[in-house]
């Protein structure tokens, strides 16, 4: 993908994630708690999780700044104390955009050790800078908060060079960002380091850890399955996936141009994925693909 290609794409995200307006659950200001603490807020963006214990406030990325403000002045209602954490799953604006409004309300900020360097390239050419996480790590970061032991892990480059897992471990839920795009055609973010193939990968790593009680937090969702489920549901994505690539890969065999092969709005085998706006489609996951195959950058 040429370089202004790329940042037209992550304008997109940085602008408020222009398919979000037509998933309506997640318009409205919304707190769940799903057990042992742990809960999801929804409103515009990537879905936020959070923790909460006598001492501390855990949440998982940031939206934007309105969302981003609804939260902090929400979450007192389920508890916290002095020590405040924000994780960041990864560096696209819907899930790193309140990351301002966090750190002025005294939060720590984590993310894997590339997130701040694509954080600052997707902003060239904004006057607007990120806010950073200060905290980052290479392969897995831990922490206790009371009761919870919470662990940050790495699995290597998919949906971009950055991405978290982050694992409550006594709760038992894992949330998992834009790794989890619930029956929704992925943004596969090639410029900032995607890698199907280790996609496809991660998600069978991510369930082998996990067991059949485990309830993981999605990044998004069709609004028809939700932003959590199961282990079921990622190996239902690892699926799509996988027949992206076999598509791909034998259209090349065959002799099709990038173009032929990108001119699909479906695959018969996925009928619950949908295609919210031309940003997120099932072409331009194939465009992906080939130039994964093919080295085309």
């Amino acid at each position: 993908m040429k370089r202004i290609d790329f940042l037209k794409q992550v304008a997109l995200l940085l602008a408020g994630s222009a398919f979000l307006p037509k998933l309506k659950f997640l318009q409205d200001s919304n707190f769940t708690e799903l057990r042992n603490g742990v809960g999801i807020f929804t409103m515009q963006g990537g879905t936020i999780g959070w923790f909460t214990t006598e001492d501390a406030i855990v949440a998982i990325d940031s939206q934007y700044p309105d969302p981003a403000g609804n939260f902090i002045s929400g979450i007192s209602n389920f508890g916290g104390g002095p020590e405040k954490v924000l994780f960041n799953t990864h560096h696209h604006g819907d899930h790193t955009g309140g990351n301002s409004v966090f750190e002025e309300n005294s939060y720590q900020i984590i993310g894997h050790a590339n997130v701040p360097d694509l954080m600052r390239m997707s902003a060239e050419g904004s006057d607007n800078q990120p806010t950073v996480p200060g905290t980052t790590f290479e392969e897995q970061y831990d922490m206790d908060m009371g009761n919870e032991t919470i662990h940050a892990k790495h699995y290597g480059p998919a949906h971009t060079g950055g991405d978290s897992v982050i694992w409550f471990e006594n709760a038992n839920v894992a949330h998992m960002g834009d790794l989890m795009f619930n029956r929704l055609y992925p943004f596969i973010d090639r410029g900032g380091g995607a890698l199907i193939a280790n996609w496809i990968t991660t998600l069978e790593n991510v369930v082998s850890e996990a067991n059949s009680d485990t309830q993981f937090i999605f990044g998004h969702g069709n609004p028809e399955f939700g932003v959590t489920g199961s282990g079921d549901d990622l190996l239902h994505m690892r699926d799509f996936l996988s027949h992206l690539m076999e598509y791909t890969r034998r259209g090349i065999a065959e002799g099709h141009s990038k173009e032929e092969l990108m001119d699909i709005e479906s695959f018969d085998e996925f009928p619950n994925f949908i295609s919210p706006s031309d940003f997120l489609s099932l072409s331009r996951n194939v465009d992906v693909a080939y130039r994964e195959l093919t080295e085309e950058e």
